[in-house]
């Protein structure tokens, strides 16, 4: 009797722990990539800033930040000050992101 619950408990502690690395896997399939898409990134650059899909506004991390998106992303980065724009530099009519 002693052996059949020892072997039940080791059986369960054993099944029991696959289940729990197995969950993880399992909750990651479940993810649409609609949910992991990111806003934080620039959508319209400026000297003195940018503004993400979120329409929140972000000062540049670094100088290098900044060249290296302007550099990938002239389409949409404006070399001067975002408040000059009527609108703060946020670009209604270019929500170039939902097109691509």
């Amino acid at each position: 009797m002693r052996s059949t619950i020892k072997i039940a408990l080791i059986a369960l502690a054993v099944g029991g722990t696959s289940l729990a690395l197995t969950l993880p896997a399992i909750a990651a399939d479940s993810v649409s990539s609609s949910t992991t898409t990111t806003t934080t990134g620039p959508v319209f650059g400026y000297n003195d800033g940018y503004w993400d899909r979120a329409h929140t506004w972000h000062i540049w991390e670094t100088p290098q930040a900044m060249t290296t998106w302007r550099t990938a992303n002239h389409d949409h980065y404006y070399e001067y000050k975002h408040d000059r724009d009527p609108d703060a530099g946020w670009r209604d009519k270019d929500m170039y992101w939902d097109h691509h």
